[in-house]
């Protein structure tokens, strides 16, 4: 199955204690079908010094969110909605995101 949601994209939470925030994907985890979203599901960690440790203590990071919970943002409109692929006339394949609203 195609990945719908990439790294970069802007999405909405629709769903968890983070309801309604917007951020950019960080990180996909496909097999997991996880995504790390930047400022939302902020957890604080407990980290041990060690050699080699940038930072040590409580140290806050973002925790991965399922797929489901986020929705894709247009990038014009900033309206959530689903991603879809359009084949244009020369071929090439480029993903656009189909809003709710029908016309």
């Amino acid at each position: 199955m195609a990945q719908r949601i990439k790294t970069g994209d802007n999405v909405l939470v629709i769903s968890g204690k983070d309801k309604g925030k917007r951020g950019t994907v960080v990180r996909v985890m496909p097999k997991e079908g996880r995504v790390v979203v930047e400022g939302v599901h902020v957890i604080t960690r407990h980290i041990r010094q060690r050699p080699g440790t940038s930072q040590a203590g409580l140290v806050q990071q973002e925790a991965p969110i399922s797929l489901s919970k986020v929705m894709l943002l247009d990038p014009e409109t900033q309206q959530p909605g689903r991603a879809a692929w359009r084949f244009l006339e020369d071929g090439t394949k480029e993903r656009v995101v189909k809003s709710g609203k029908r016309s």
